[in-house]
């Protein structure tokens, strides 16, 4: 079977932004099948979309599946987890910039596109049980994701938590090309039980 790596891109993204492209490349060099997702709306994402976009392009869910989120892409993979109702797992999830709680919000329009990401909740206990391993990386100078968001992602997820110098919101402009712990991750999972 092949292993299969979805990887889904944040708020304003694309597929060709900073370390996806690296991401894809070493994955494929490491024998893993890597999918940049294009989400739709990038400037607006809305959850229904977002959950579908990642439900259409996964099809059917199994061990030899993992998860890369960046940043809201993160919550898009925790809600789409969450929704499954078959018993199925994936291997493994690795988020990077993800946030439960966001800081660093200044205009009223991007206050009202979080808003929903904020307030409708996650079933977590339904996400770990699609998923049989997770990691979160955090950046100790991340504008939008306060630390308190790696105590969630452990409490919640029993998530591997892993903290970065300098590495901003680890965006293309923020100059993150390679992330060479999100590789290391992914690849470690596939031999995990």
């Amino acid at each position: 079977m092949p292993k299969r790596v979805f990887i889904v891109h944040g708020w304003d993204g694309s597929p060709e932004e900073g370390w996806f492209p690296w991401l894809k490349k070493n994955l494929t060099d490491r024998g893993f099948k890597p999918r940049i997702l294009e989400m739709p709306n990038p400037g607006e994402p809305i959850i229904k979309d977002w959950v579908s976009c990642i439900a259409n392009a996964v099809g059917a869910i199994d061990n030899q599946t993992y998860f890369v989120g960046h940043s809201i892409g993160c919550q898009a993979i925790l809600r789409y987890l969450a929704g499954i109702s078959q018993d199925v797992q994936a291997r493994g999830a690795v988020f990077v910039g993800g946030w439960i709680e966001v800081s660093g919000l200044e205009t009223e329009e991007e206050r009202r596109i979080a808003q929903p990401w904020l307030t409708t909740k996650i079933d977590f206990w339904k996400v770990r049980q699609h998923a049989r391993r997770f990691s979160a990386i955090f950046s100790d100078n991340d504008k939008f994701v306060p630390l308190s968001n790696r105590e969630i992602f452990k409490k919640e997820l029993g998530a591997k938590i892993i903290t970065e110098h300098n590495k901003g919101h680890f965006s293309g402009s923020d100059g993150t090309t390679e992330l060479p712990n999100a590789l290391e991750e992914v690849f470690q999972m596939q031999f995990m039980e």
